[in-house]
């Protein structure tokens, strides 16, 4: 007779009772079918997603986190990935963050210590973590200030912002890493959707920790069309994908839809996903970070 333990769904403990009757040859078979069984199952866990927005005035985050927010919910028709969305940071505790794979930062950052320290904890503890555009964003002073050292300067790495580009225009982005999940499959060079790149108080190639996956590759350039000059870049580099390898994280300097600010409501102009390369980055990212 033999008796094994299960945890089912609910957290409930079932013992389940059954006799084994095979020849004394298969009896150093059978644990060897009960590993395989439970990693099969272990494999079969799905993938926890928390979606974080926080409410804004800026109608291209809007666009972006309404668009991101259907495009992770599609995700979940293959049974593989379970998501969850809301607009509140204090779902950033320690008992909230315990049910979740990986966190998506879609438009901003948490404020609160208190948010910031479980946030912190649950990186330190092996979290996955997703972060888009704005929740990069840092600039004193503004609404948003640098006033984060962990999150900007250790884990991003970035420091504050510094300039972005206008309008939302899309760029040829050159793979940097090959060799890496993340980037795995993608071509050497591919394109964008359109969006407002962002320029770094650091350069990142010199960041400790930093591996910078993708940036805007040279044949981009002029990026932008202004009015204002400073608006159109013609060189330089910059990071669009990176990881800290200290982390299961990935920031994304993307997902800012191009608008007609005109249109009453704003309309939106360019979306940030499905186009196929930035769906599979993207998708890579999740999978990489949730350690599957």
């Amino acid at each position: 007779m033999a008796t094994i333990v299960d945890r089912n769904p609910g957290d409930t403990l079932q013992k389940l009772h059954f006799a084994i009757l095979v020849p004394p040859m298969m009896n150093r078979a059978i644990p060897i079918l009960l590993f395989c069984c439970g990693l099969l199952r272990l494999e079969a866990q799905p993938i926890r997603v928390l979606g974080i927005s926080q409410p804004t005035d800026d109608q291209a985050h809007v666009s972006f986190y309404g668009e991101a927010n259907r495009w992770f919910s599609r995700l979940t028709l293959d049974g593989q990935i379970q998501y969850d969305s809301t607009t509140s940071w204090d779902s950033l505790n320690i008992a909230t963050l315990r049910k979740y794979t990986v966190v998506v930062f879609f438009n901003g950052r948490p404020e609160k210590e208190s948010q910031r320290a479980a946030f912190q904890k649950y990186m330190e503890s092996g979290g996955g973590w997703l972060g888009f555009h704005f929740a990069g964003f840092a600039l004193t002073p503004s609404d948003f200030p640098q006033n984060w050292d962990w999150y900007h300067e250790q884990f991003l790495g970035s420091g504050s912002y510094v300039s972005n580009t206008w309008r939302p225009t899309s760029a040829r982005l050159k793979n940097e890493a090959p060799d890496h999940p993340v980037m795995k499959g993608l071509p050497n060079v591919f394109t964008s959707t359109p969006n407002e790149w962002y320029r770094w108080q650091h350069d990142l190639r010199n960041r400790p920790n930093i591996r910078i996956l993708c940036s805007i590759d040279a044949s981009s350039f002029p990026i932008g069309t202004g009015p204002k000059a400073t608006e159109i870049w013609h060189e330089g580099y910059y990071p669009v994908v990176w990881t800290n390898q200290r982390y299961r994280m990935v920031y994304f300097n993307l997902g800012h839809n191009d608008m007609d600010y005109q249109a009453h409501p704003a309309k939106t102009l360019s979306r940030t996903f499905g186009e196929r390369d930035i769906d599979q980055l993207v998708l890579q990212s999740l999978r990489w970070v949730a350690k599957h």
